[in-house]
């Protein structure tokens, strides 16, 4: 095959084995393939994956739904799977490096938030969107950290503004991107609330929060409490019962929410953005896959991690045999932090 200019000769010592996605379905679509190894253009950097984690994101594409993401441009495809390889996040070993590349080398351990690719022994990724591997951190860890803490850091300082000493609510605290947003609005100075499952209360305190709120024996947009921001990554309740809890200057950030075969959870982020203009409270969506500052995000949150302010939690660990299985149980939609998927 011919990749980055170099032409590399088929042989078994240039193939990889992958999860391939060749059609819309349930987990037994990734059909574990060898393909060909690729090979580094000049600005990327051939990384052998030694971690990676599954998450909502890969569900949407396996799936193709919402429906209505099948028309959207950059969507997830509209007769078949626009991503040939699901994976967002990958955590391993520089291999080899294009003639560009000058920051990093063979050997360096490096993590990297993707919008495919993981589900593979080896992937190609541009410098500028690689990072070095937080050092207090192994690679399953490190795999947990990309797309979800992303996610929560665009959420909390970019679209949700947040300030110290502000009153915080994370909706949907203990999964993958709650559990770092209820961690990094501790770690920005907020008074934070945490809504959980009774299971998962006391790991959300020891997260950080001051206060945690059991969503199976209150309803959060009755307590009479007030805040400014709202991160809504649960998406439990509507837009107007969320206003309650919000300040007449608050902010509400969407997040994510329960999945719908035709248009959820996309429907209701547009919906709250289309209520915008006609309330007080600002209302914006953390669109992460769209950010162009992945790699200086790693950094930021790499900072955190060695000075032990925010930590990975990860529910489960699969090998790589087993990447269906791990899609299946992350899709249930009951993991504690995150699902991480290791190399065998």
């Amino acid at each position: 095959m011919s990749a980055g200019g170099v032409s590399v000769p088929r042989s078994e010592e240039n193939m990889m084995k992958a999860y391939a996605l060749r059609a819309f379905g349930p987990p037994e679509q990734l059909a574990l393939t060898d393909i060909d190894q690729p090979a580094p253009a000049e600005d990327e950097v051939l990384v052998r994956v030694r971690a990676t984690s599954v998450q909502p994101y890969d569900w949407h594409f396996l799936r193709g739904e919402p429906y209505i993401a099948r028309l959207m441009s950059g969507g997830v495809g509209l007769r078949k799977p626009s991503i040939a390889i699901l994976g967002a996040d990958v955590a391993g070993v520089v291999e080899a490096v294009g003639t560009a590349v000058t920051g990093f080398q063979p050997g360096d351990e490096v993590f990297a938030m993707l919008k495919g690719g993981g589900f593979a022994e080896y992937v190609c990724v541009r410098e500028n969107e690689l990072a070095p591997k937080p050092e207090n951190l192994s690679f399953e860890q490190a795999a947990a950290v990309p797309l979800a803490a992303n996610t929560a850091l665009v959420a909390l300082r970019d679209e949700g503004r947040i300030q110290p000493g502000q009153r915080v609510l994370i909706n949907g605290a203990s999964g993958g991107v709650g559990t770092f947003a209820v961690q990094l609005a501790h770690a920005f100075g907020a008074v934070v609330t945490g809504i959980c499952g009774t299971r998962n209360m006391e790991l959300i305190r020891s997260l950080g929060a001051d206060a945690v709120i059991d969503y199976t024996a209150a309803d959060f947009t009755r307590s009479g409490q007030r805040y400014d921001l709202l991160v809504d990554i649960a998406g439990s309740r509507s837009m107007s019962a969320c206003r309650r809890v919000l300040t007449a200057k608050g902010t509400y950030v969407a997040v994510g929410g329960p999945a719908g075969r035709w248009v959820q959870p996309a429907g209701r982020m547009f919906a709250a953005l289309a209520l915008a203009p006609f309330i007080s409270q600002r209302v914006a969506l953390a669109e992460v896959t769209r950010c162009t500052r992945n790699r200086e995000n790693l950094m930021e949150l790499t900072e955190l991690i060695e000075d032990g302010k925010i930590t990975p939690v990860i529910d489960r660990t699969y090998p790589f045999t087993e990447i269906p299985a791990a899609v299946r149980y992350q899709e249930e939609g009951h993991a504690t932090g995150k699902v991480v998927v290791v190399d065998d």
